[in-house]
């Protein structure tokens, strides 16, 4: 009796470990229609997460793709977060994969991704829905409105903080720029003004941005359910701003908020209230956070290159000295004049190469029909093949380039093809109204900080923290330098 106990054990055993190893044979050699890139799957489930997620403390490549690359070549397949992808650093590929969105290839992203930013979100939709939801953002954030209204606002609320903080001993630079831009944003947005409302909406997209790049474990004390608790609390307040709103018959537009609701009380609305929240979401959050970290990164590039913020300080006086009056507001015509101000923006945007990876997924019968493919810029945009010096800050270097306003194979900081960002005009904006404020009225000086991370996203650990002085007001050893170290 125990003989055959011990039989049927070793038996259960055996099946046991031969169903483990053939489904970890599956996992490691998936189905494809064709013929799958070289690389490593990692782990069963874990994938090759936790690599894609270590630190990486430079502007380079991250390791994770630095050794892929350098192993596999400039394609190939992978798994994270759950799910495996082939990932594309060739400029061919990715120009290829952008300009055949909903024909070959349709934006997607990790159920993880999903999770954070809401089934509805507008990186999930397709087709009409999605080209419908771009007119209207468009209404918003196109030139038309940027130049008869959100440039004067913009300088407004630059010249405002940027004299608040120079009375200060002290700011962390992210943190007081990300306040500027959520505050500008969110008053278009939703008429949100911090000091009349009784909610932190800009601490709720915080504690969101803390864990938005972050290993998906939604276990209470860890980043990514930080992170999901932020955009709980955050869709709270809007939800329940929707829903006074829609109860007020009588309520004339204000903002972009309201032209959702428009929309939604038309006779045969095309859009939900769900997809109208998860699009507030994603745009109060992409408003301002993207351009906050390209800025911040930008004034330190500038701290470290004397020689560049010296050609741009030239480029801005000379913009006032044209002036009838110093000091009135930016013009259209003084923003599309800054020619070198726009090659340090690419430039900036280049090296800070916020968004890690773009994600599409394949439709048609190609090499890997079904699977996601990542988009990877850093590894474009830091290709010695494609730019000199890639790690070097050379506003130069965009000299005599085609205005660029789309993606190209060399360069795809705000994307490619249909889904080209449709903020990139107001972020360029915005970064170029701050610098001609900046580098016209004021001179600064690190105090602390600085120092970058990335994990893959862009951040700023220990803070950026600096001093302001008007320029009459500055030290001789700042004025000296423009800028101390």
């Amino acid at each position: 009796m125990e003989s055959l106990v011990c039989v049927a054990v070793w038996a259960v055993t055996f099946a046991m470990v031969m169903a483990f190893i053939m489904w970890a044979y599956r996992w490691s050699h998936p189905k494809a229609s064709g013929r799958l890139p070289p690389g490593s799957l990692g782990l069963p489930l874990l994938g090759e997460t936790l690599q894609f997620f270590a630190p990486n403390p430079t502007c380079d490549v991250s390791p994770f793709v630095k050794e892929r690359l350098n192993r596999y070549g400039n394609i190939f397949k992978t798994s994270i977060v759950g799910r495996s992808v082939v990932v594309s650093a060739d400029p061919d590929l990715n120009y290829y994969v952008f300009q055949q969105e909903g024909k070959l290839f349709e934006s997607w992203y990790p159920d993880t991704f999903t999770e954070i930013f809401g089934r509805d979100n507008v990186g999930s939709l397709h087709g009409f829905m999605y080209k419908y939801l771009k007119t209207l953002v468009l209404r918003l954030y196109g030139q038309e409105n940027l130049r008869a209204v959100l440039l004067a606002d913009t300088d407004g609320a630059c010249r405002a903080s940027l004299a608040s903080w120079a009375s200060h001993p002290s700011v962390e630079l992210k943190d007081a720029i990300s306040t500027m831009i959520f505050d500008l944003t969110a008053k278009k947005l939703i008429s949100y003004e911090p000091s009349k409302s009784s909610e932190n909406l800009r601490k709720n997209f915080v504690a969101f941005i803390r864990g938005l790049i972050s290993f998906p474990v939604d276990i209470p004390g860890t980043a990514y359910h930080e992170c999901m608790q932020g955009r709980k609390n955050a869709m709270k307040v809007l939800r329940k701003m929707m829903r006074e709103r829609m109860a007020d018959a009588g309520r004339q537009s204000e903002d972009f908020f309201d032209v959702l609701i428009e929309e939604q009380r038309r006779d045969k609305p095309v859009m939900t209230e769900a997809i109208a929240l998860d699009l507030m979401f994603v745009l109060l959050f992409a408003s301002f956070e993207t351009t906050a970290l390209a800025l911040t990164l930008g004034v330190k590039l500038l701290a470290e290159n004397p020689r560049v913020l010296q050609a741009l300080t030239e480029e801005h006086e000379a913009i006032v000295r044209n002036r009838k009056d110093r000091d009135a507001g930016l013009t259209w015509a003084d923003y599309k004049s800054m020619t070198f101000t726009s090659q340090v923006i690419l430039e900036t945007v280049r090296l800070a190469n916020i968004v890690p990876g773009i994600f599409r997924k394949a439709l048609q019968d190609i090499e890997f029909k079904g699977w996601g493919v990542m988009v990877c810029p850093p590894a474009v945009h830091l290709n010695p093949e494609i730019y000199e010096d890639p790690l070097a800050f050379d506003p130069w270097r965009w000299q005599d380039k085609v205005e660029i306003t789309g993606g190209t194979k060399q360069f795809m900081a705000f994307g490619g093809g249909l889904r080209f960002c449709v903020g990139t005009d107001l972020s360029k904006v915005l970064m170029a109204t701050f610098i001609h404020r900046l580098v016209t009225k004021y001179s600064w000086r690190t105090i602390k900080g600085g120092n970058i991370v990335r994990t893959p996203g862009l951040s700023f650990p220990d803070g950026f923290h600096v001093q302001l002085f008007p320029k009459e007001m500055a030290p001789s050893s700042v004025l000296n330098t423009a800028c101390s170290v």
